[in-house]
């Protein structure tokens, strides 16, 4: 395929090409902060620092920053492109996901905008931007700038998941396809028959004629629906099309739309659920399962704590006190958090945060407010607490499966219950109104803390949660799974039977009916590391008051409403609200 690559200066590289009529612009560059001029390429200009849209401003040299910032490149649009772009009405601008919200610009034109700035903020990190750019707003053959203004409210930042590209718009562009469920969650329930309205439209300047399919899987991949439609859409406009689909069994489903015809072919993915909490997938805890775990919790009794306690006076405010926090766990081994209290005397409610698989909890995390205390901990082998365990990754997950007694969970659960040891230890702390809370491995571990230190926890917030259901969460998702297909089949470490058998002891869906604390979980219906299906195996087996909320276009992260309502639920639960 040939290649033709246009040079004006070091900012205007781009890589076209001419068969895909697709620019990725180069080197971008970035500022923090926020002024009107910034959409202005032509100003401020050595202040700006270079940057890679595909990945957060973190990785980049900005760690910890949160707030405002912008992102501009410059690059050369081919008069050879405007053709098409006139025929199409514009180019399409994609720039990957974006965290938090943003506002993009086409030579100081606005494109788009996904979420909300302040200070009506609304965060629309796992949401791929796609913009449209009007023929009349491009300097065809000359420079064109695209700047980016971007808020992020906390944790990671800015432009990821790219590539950032400029193309030409076809056919398939002008079509449109989606779905119109009566349910915002996309979570049916009641009869199992249930009509799927789905939805066409067309930018075509003439009537759209065409085949459209609805095909459906199971989370493990087996069909239970192929459906047909003839389509016929008057020009620039849209048509709804029903799919009747009979005898769903309680579960979560993917589908594919997909349209045909010679004008432009187009295919859409959604995944929808039918009555979760009617999944079964019975706990299946060894027989020695509660005792393996009072042993566990015995053992970690013998263990001399050796709180010890370190102010950070650059962390501290007016308002808050910033402590390192050491101590010992299980094995005798070295633990560290992040501890933030109010200065005004008092006690206060608490609430601890256990980390992701292979994240780091840093003191910006539990920023709760001025009436709760916040523990950011870090389990073995995370973050600051590595001195003594750290198998690494990948391959913690691994770390000593053969034996149930060593195996990596033992200790990183036993590290949870040793963190609420801690808080109740405390004399600023309410003992009576401590939460946990935590997403992914987090979630996991929110599970593990809830249930193994029970009569502390007052309430438990898990998201997405992982560690659950391993048989079958081996069937849905590509990851842990082909780490412990190469470690069983591969190198022939160990059989199935026996990292099932280790493996049971540590499924939270096994530890979920000793839950007494109520419980709020958060899961996203496009999630393909922890798929809905395993949260809701352990979620179905909490008997405790329990509530959950299901995010349709959402993956492994949730969006920023599922932290005000787990804030909300935890702070009514704390007598806070």
């Amino acid at each position: 395929m040939k290649k033709v690559i246009t040079v004006m200066t070091a900012m205007l590289l781009f890589a076209a090409t001419v068969a895909a009529q697709s620019i990725v612009p180069a080197e971008w560059k970035f500022l923090t902060g926020d002024k009107p001029e910034y959409i202005d390429s032509a100003k401020n200009e050595y202040w700006w620092k270079d940057i890679s849209p595909l990945t957060v401003w973190e990785r980049q040299g900005f760690p910890g920053y949160d707030g405002f910032a912008w992102y501009r490149v410059k690059v050369v649009v081919p008069a050879s492109m405007k053709k098409n772009a006139e025929k199409y009405d514009g180019l399409m601008l994609n720039l990957g996901k974006i965290d938090d919200a943003d506002e993009t610009f086409f030579n100081g034109h606005k494109v788009g905008a996904t979420g909300k700035m302040p200070p009506d903020y609304a965060g629309a990190y796992d949401v791929p931007r796609t913009y449209l750019i009007p023929p009349d707003y491009v300097n065809w053959g000359g420079k064109n700038t695209i700047a980016v203004r971007v808020y992020d409210a906390g944790g990671d930042g800015g432009l990821y998941g790219g590539p950032a590209e400029l193309t030409n718009r076809g056919n398939p562009d002008l079509l449109t396809l989606g779905t119109l469920f009566a349910q915002e969650d996309m979570i049916l329930k009641g009869s199992p028959d249930v009509e799927i309205l789905t939805t066409v439209k067309s930018e075509f300047r003439k009537k759209y004629r065409g085949a459209l399919t609805l095909k459906i899987v199971t989370d493990f991949g087996e069909q239970v629906y192929d459906g047909y439609h003839d389509v016929a859409v008057k020009k620039m406009s849209s048509g709804n099309f029903p799919f009747l689909v009979k005898n769903l069994k309680p579960g979560f489903y993917k589908a594919t739309l997909a349209l045909q015809s010679k004008m432009g072919n187009k295919k859409y993915s959604f995944n929808f659920g039918y009555e979760p909490e009617k999944i079964v997938s019975p706990a299946d805890p060894q027989p020695d399962f509660a005792e393996f775990w009072q042993r566990a919790k015995a053992e970690l009794a013998t263990v001399d704590p050796r709180y010890n306690l370190i102010r950070i006076d650059s962390l501290c405010t007016e308002k808050h006190d910033v402590y390192l926090v050491e101590m010992r766990s299980l094995g005798n081994a070295l633990i560290r958090g992040w501890y933030r209290v109010p200065v005004k005397p008092g006690r206060y409610p608490a609430i601890m945060q256990v980390p992701g698989y292979s994240s780091v909890e840093v003191p910006s995390y539990v920023n709760y407010g001025d009436d709760i205390i916040g523990f950011a901990l870090n389990i073995r082998g995370h973050g600051n607490s590595k001195d003594d365990v750290n198998p690494g990754f990948p391959g913690y997950i691994l770390s000593n499966l053969g034996d149930k007694e060593k195996y990596i969970y033992r200790g990183a659960y036993m590290d949870c219950v040793r963190g609420i040891d801690f808080l109740c230890s405390r004399p600023e702390v309410d003992a009576s109104r401590i939460a946990v809370e935590g997403a992914s491995q987090g979630g996991a571990l929110t599970f593990a803390t809830a249930a193994l230190a029970n009569d502390r926890i007052a309430v438990c917030a898990p998201q997405v949660p992982f560690l659950s259901d391993f048989r079958d969460y081996f069937r849905v998702a590509n990851w842990p799974g082909n780490e412990f297909i190469d470690l069983v089949e591969n190198k022939k470490a160990l059989t199935w039977d026996q990292a099932y058998y280790t493996l049971s002891y540590f499924d939270i869906k096994n530890l979920a009916p000793m839950i007494k604390a109520p419980l709020i979980m958060g899961a996203g219906l496009m999630d393909e590391v922890c798929p809905p299906h395993i949260n809701f195996a352990a979620f179905n087996l909490v008997t405790a008051e329990k509530k959950y909320i299901v995010y349709p276009y959402a993956g492994h992260g949730l969006p920023d409403h599922f932290y005000q309502a787990k804030m909300d639920w935890i702070r009514t639960k704390l007598g806070l609200n």
